[in-house]
């Protein structure tokens, strides 16, 4: 959530959390998917979200391990 002077709405579609969080939406179903529909429960085809999701989801986004890094042991 990096633009902190938009509008605060009361609910956000998929498309419109994507553009506020900054991400891809194809990123958005990913973390969905890691983090709340792991029950074996499918998402739904139109998700809402409220500020208080999109804080949530920004947690989430900022604390994903980056794919295209290796991590290299520590130094002593």
């Amino acid at each position: 959530m990096h633009n902190l002077k938009m509008p605060v709405k009361q609910l956000y579609n998929e498309r419109e959390a994507s553009d506020v969080l900054g991400i891809a939406l194809p990123l958005l179903h990913k973390i969905l998917d890691k983090h709340i529909f792991n029950d074996g429960t499918t998402r739904p085809a139109n998700v809402e979200f409220t500020p208080s999701d999109l804080l949530m989801i920004a947690y989430w986004v900022e604390n994903a391990p980056t794919e295209n890094v290796v991590a290299m042991p520590m130094r002593n």
